[in-house]
């Protein structure tokens, strides 16, 4: 465990009664406490954890407020958006494809895509997934999916876009070619690709509570979404408490953005993945992981921390505890430590809460007592 895990964890003991520590075990009155420490200093109404070590489920945890409007508690089965996790599962739908020979990762876009502008043809699918093709974003100035959600509109207006960058020469957060990612999954699976990732994915790895959506879906059990910021102006400014925020993911763009799910079921997805379900093959799981070379031969990450990005999946690339780690939204986040068969899912319903800024000192708790 890090040195702040344990000063937070010691703090959070001294406030509590001698009684109430012995009546848990000790790791796991710790992170409970910390998490709880957590919650509170960023102001996080609810959030799920859960962990998975060896390839089994070994602690669940919900906590707070799924819906502040009507004072619901947050439960095991409260779902929560995992944002842009989502370019995860269609990681692992191309990478399916490529176990079937339908594609490869260095085809260019104008393989399977026509009516592309002559900047965008010879982009490699792995330049798309990766965030380093250099494509105009679809996302307008106020953060907006264009087209009002129609997909022609959306398109014919980005495609007129000039590039951000030549292709390769830096990372670029980009969420048009996950758009493009979606219509060729359609087109070389013979169904829609959320209907794909669906079959593929949910079912086979036991999620029975996951769906795709946003916050015009009626959705059972829904836990929510909420910020600490509003637009005033041009300019953003904080509150002092959560408010509602609405997600609006339109069909088309739902590889980008747009699967529901709880933390057990994250969990079941990853164990699915670990254990040759969703992949066959080891060396694909490892080339879904590998984070993509620069034309420099550097990589490129949103941060310090999350300093890689393989296919759909952000890395962190390092000598100790190496992570593979999708985050969505600002509010949710997974790690898995390959080496250390260690995973852990945490699903918030604050943008802005930013678990993955404190799941690695979750992880320190396990650290100590792998083998």
């Amino acid at each position: 465990m890090n040195l702040l895990a344990k000063i937070t964890t010691l703090l959070a003991y001294i406030a509590l009664p001698l009684s109430a520590i012995a009546q848990q075990s000790p790791m796991t009155d710790s992170i409970d406490l910390f998490i709880k420490h957590k919650m509170q200093q960023r102001s996080i109404p609810g959030l799920q954890l859960a962990v998975i070590r060896d390839g089994k489920i070994i602690k669940k945890l919900s906590l707070g407020s799924a819906n502040l409007e009507h004072a619901i508690k947050t439960t095991d089965e409260s779902i929560f958006s995992v944002n842009s996790i989502t370019k995860a599962f269609v990681g692992i739908a191309i990478m399916q494809l490529v176990e079937e020979r339908k594609l490869k990762l260095t085809d260019p876009l104008s393989l399977y895509l026509d009516s592309l502008p002559r900047t965008w043809q010879k982009i490699t699918l792995t330049q798309v997934l990766s965030h380093i093709s250099g494509l105009p974003d679809i996302l307008d100035a106020e953060e907006q999916v264009m087209g009002h959600g129609v997909e022609s509109q959306a398109l014919e207006h980005v495609k007129k876009m000039p590039m951000e960058f030549t292709t390769g020469d830096r990372f670029g957060y980009n969420q048009t070619g996950y758009v493009l990612l979606g219509k060729i999954i359609t087109k070389l699976s013979g169904m829609h690709f959320t209907k794909f990732i669906e079959e593929r994915q949910f079912n086979v790895a036991g999620m029975k509570l996951t769906r795709f959506g946003d916050s015009y879906d009626v959705i059972p059990n829904y836990a929510g979404a909420y910020t600490m910021t509003r637009q005033l102006g041009d300019s953003f400014v904080r509150n002092s408490s959560p408010g509602v925020a609405y997600m609006q993911f339109p069909v088309f763009f739902r590889t980008a953005a747009g699967i529901q799910s709880t933390a057990t079921d994250m969990a079941n997805w990853i164990i699915a993945l670990n254990t040759g379900k969703l992949l066959k093959q080891q060396s694909s799981i490892e080339t879904l992981w590998t984070p993509a070379k620069l034309n420099n031969g550097k990589i490129g990450g949103f941060n310090k921390l999350t300093n890689g990005y393989a296919l759909g999946w952000p890395t962190v690339t390092r000598d100790e505890h190496a992570a593979v780690a999708p985050v969505g939204g600002g509010r949710s986040a997974l790690f898995i430590y390959p080496k250390d068969k260690l995973s852990i899912v945490v699903l918030t319903n604050l943008m802005g809460a930013n678990p993955d800024r404190f799941i690695d000192e979750i992880a320190g708790f396990y650290f100590d007592v792998i083998k």
